[in-house]
């Protein structure tokens, strides 16, 4: 029995000596994470026809700096109860836009004026809000996050929250090499963010480009959108909304009264209200016609439902007021004097400006 007994003892000590062989040949060290680390690779803009936008220095877009200001514009816990997020108020499925006339904040109240469509903010030559109250594109990031009206809450909060998240501090030594959060970082990011979306993939583009053909409407109502108001020849006479709405993005980077209302009945000064000069009194940021057939309602007070409204008001109803364009002003005697299929052309060749593909486009939707 002992001989036995010794036999067993000694299969077993055998066996462990095979058994710890076998672990130090396949575990060798231990295993260690890799560090993050910030990387700097470039974010290549997509920009096809248009000129290269004039980016900040001090904000150059990197992929790891877009992926961030994507991830914060998604992020609800940048309002007070952790329910909305920059996304709430501009969707992508609406060019970034809000259909609600009036986008509703965390405390259930409604913003002053209709959210303004976020694409192609690289190429704006001047500020932003439909007044321009925010001077650069970073400046602009915060202001929705601390309005009472919107998402109503603070930067020290914010920089709180987004603190005890492991993801998000590995995501700030990707984008800035420290995983130190703060309003400015946050401000930045966003700006990347919103300057990558780029939209100059409508039916529009591509019949410029000769891979598209508009019909007979949509034709000659891009005759009449390009075309000179003439009074005295109203057969040669179009809707020359391009005064206003001009170049690649359809836009002159101006603040302009557009004759919505009487001097006695403005009630929103717009532009005014920021330089604190009267003849500012009711101007306000001209927008992009890119998208516009997806970003109803319009004006900024949303009193249009309708493209077919918007166009009726430039062709017969324009109001009288001492700070209205002066080009407005020369056609609101006679009108735009459109019939009514010349005004469906006209809506037509507008709906050619939407970009579907941007409603859709994977780099822009939620990364969670």
């Amino acid at each position: 029995m002992k001989m036995k007994s010794k036999i067993i003892a000694l299969a077993f000590v055998a066996l462990g000596v095979v058994l710890y062989s076998c672990k130090k040949d396949t575990i060798t060290e231990p295993l260690t994470e890799t560090p993050v680390q910030q990387d700097n690779t470039p974010y290549v803009l997509e920009n096809g026809s248009f000129p290269s936008p004039s980016i900040a220095v001090d904000n150059q877009l990197t992929q790891q700096g877009v992926q961030l200001g994507r991830m914060l514009f998604y992020e609800k816990s940048l309002s007070k109860d952790n329910s909305i997020s920059c996304a709430s108020c501009h969707k992508q499925e609406f060019a970034f836009d809000d259909t609600a006339k009036f986008s509703i904040g965390v405390l259930g109240l409604k913003g002053k004026r209709q959210a303004m469509a976020i694409f192609n903010t690289a190429w704006h030559t001047n500020q932003f809000f439909w007044d321009g109250r925010a001077n650069l594109l970073r400046h602009q990031s915060l202001l929705p996050i601390q309005d009472t009206l919107e998402m109503f809450e603070t930067l020290p909060n914010i920089v709180a929250k987004l603190s005890t998240s492991p993801m998000y501090k590995n995501q700030f030594i990707k984008t800035f090499g420290s995983e130190e959060i703060n309003p400015t970082k946050i401000s930045l990011a966003l700006e990347q963010f919103m300057n990558s979306i780029v939209s100059n993939n409508s039916k529009y583009d591509k019949y410029l480009a000769g891979t598209a053909t508009l019909t007979a409407s949509e034709d000659n109502g891009r005759k009449l959108f390009f075309m000179e108001y003439n009074q005295f020849f109203p057969s040669q006479s179009g809707a020359e909304c391009s005064h206003c709405h001009s170049g690649f993005n359809f836009t002159n980077n101006d603040y302009m009264n557009n004759g919505m209302d009487t001097d006695a009945s403005i009630t929103d000064i717009g532009r005014e209200k920021v330089t604190n000069n009267v003849s500012d009194k009711a101007k306000f940021k001209v927008p992009s016609l890119r998208n516009i057939a997806l970003t109803a309602p319009y004006m900024h007070d949303g009193r249009f439902k309708t493209l077919e409204e918007v166009v009726d008001h430039y062709n017969s109803g324009l109001k009288a007021s001492t700070y209205i364009d002066p080009a407005l002003e020369n056609t609101r005697g006679t009108g735009l004097m459109l019939n009514a299929q010349q005004k469906t052309d006209l809506v037509n060749f507008l709906k050619t400006l939407t970009d579907n593909a941007l409603t859709t486009n994977p780099k822009y939707n939620s990364p969670f």
